[in-house]
């Protein structure tokens, strides 16, 4: 599941985050980041996915 995820972090950043933790503050932030320019949204879902659970 782990690789998925990563996948998607770099595909659609959104839904990399939302698979790893769900529909809460770390989605919306990673879905407000990808409005704003593909290159943070990929970031912040990177970070995000790089810290334990």
């Amino acid at each position: 599941m782990r690789l998925i995820e990563i996948i998607f972090a770099i595909l659609i950043p959104p839904v990399g985050v939302a698979l790893a933790f769900g529909i809460g503050k770390r989605f919306w932030i990673s879905f407000i980041l990808t409005l704003l320019g593909y290159i943070p949204g990929v970031i912040h879902a990177l970070i995000v996915l790089s810290k334990p659970k």
